[in-house]
Parts: C-alpha cells; structure tokens; sequence
C-alpha cells in the first residue's frame, strides 16, 4: 500500500522536511555521493530561503517552495548517520514519513537518471538505511539521482562513491537537478504521479 503524501499542514511550522544527503568538509564537494548537497545548493538559488543555522546536527535552512514551508536539511553527521538528523527535526516539528522527502545518490541509475520513489527499501544505500532505522517506517517519499555504477566489478565501492564527477558529468547532473527540483513541486503540491511521470 503506497503512502499517503501529506504535506499542507497546519500543526506544524512547517509543511514537510527535505533532507538532501552528503557529507560535511571540503574534501567530499561535487563527489557522487553528496549528490544531495548539491541539489539543495540549486534549490537554495531558485527559491527564497533565510540564513542557514546550524541545528539537529544539520545546516538547516527556512526555505519557500511555491508557498509550502519547507525544512531544507543537510545533515552533518556523515552519510551512514544521516537518520540521526533526520530523526531529531522530525520529532521536533512532529513531521510524519510521509512529508519528509529525500533526496541522494543512486549507483543503479546512469549519470543524470532521476528516480521518484513514494516508499521503498533502502535499495543498499546506507543513509537511507539510517533514516529508515531511525524513523521506524519506509514510508518517505524519495528523490533518486544517478551517478553511474562503478566502472568494473572489482572497483571499491567506497572509492567509487567518494570519487568526483567529471565536467561533462557535472553538466548533465545540472539537467537532472532542474528536473528533480521540478517533480519535488509536484510532490509538494500532493501530485505524486505527475512527479513520477516527469522525472522516472
């Protein structure tokens, strides 16, 4: 049974949580595997937002997305704790799963492929495997942007995620990035399927 997308709220001072995954420090900018760190820094340039605090261990931003209240979360505890960060905004706020929306890497999806999810299993990622553990529940929609899979068999995996893209990645990443922020308008506006339909 698929979840139900909430989102207008009027318990709550905001409508829903997106978490946007990736780690903190340098090292780890445009890697594939804070992906979701640099989709949040496109959204923050489309939409107004106020001044980033740092809070539930997450640079934390008020950000307005076609008049829904957002919590817009980049939590800073490393990508396998990243449903401590999570956990502590959502019982804070007291936002269901259903409005805490998703974003990061996928290793099954080619460079600059989208996949929107309305719930799932943790497909082998380990920051979702946190959030999942963390909030008890599957049921949190998600925003899945490819980075290609490893180039051979015997590639580390950590390694691979850890790597950087290439210019010409980082170009159709972009692309991928304007659709993502345009299907997350539709999820927001409680028209999943639209979302599915744009960026799947």
């Amino acid at each position: 049974m698929n979840a139900r997308i909430l989102f207008k709220r009027s318990d709550s001072a905001y409508d829903c949580i997106i978490a946007c995954l990736g780690n903190p420090g340098r090292e780890y900018e445009f890697t594939r595997h804070n992906t979701g760190f640099l989709f949040s820094a496109v959204l923050e340039d489309k939409f107004p937002v106020k001044t980033a605090k740092l809070k539930f261990h997450a640079v934390c931003r008020d950000i307005d997305i076609d008049g829904h209240r957002c919590l817009l979360m980049k939590p800073q505890t490393y990508m396998n704790n990243s449903g401590e960060a999570v956990r502590e905004a959502a019982d804070f706020y007291k936002i269901p799963p259903q409005n805490i929306i998703v974003v990061f890497d996928d290793i099954s999806l080619p460079v600059g492929k989208l996949r929107v999810r309305r719930n799932g299993s943790d497909g082998g990622h380990n920051g979702i495997k946190s959030i999942i553990a963390h909030l008890s529940s599957t049921d949190f929609p998600r925003i899945k942007i490819g980075v290609g899979a490893k180039p051979n068999p015997e590639y580390d995996l950590a390694d691979w995620v850890l790597s950087r893209f290439s210019n010409e990645e980082l170009k159709a990443l972009r692309t991928a990035v304007d659709t993502g922020i345009e299907g997350l308008r539709h999820i927001l506006d409680g028209n999943t399927e639209k979302a599915m339909n744009i960026c799947n």
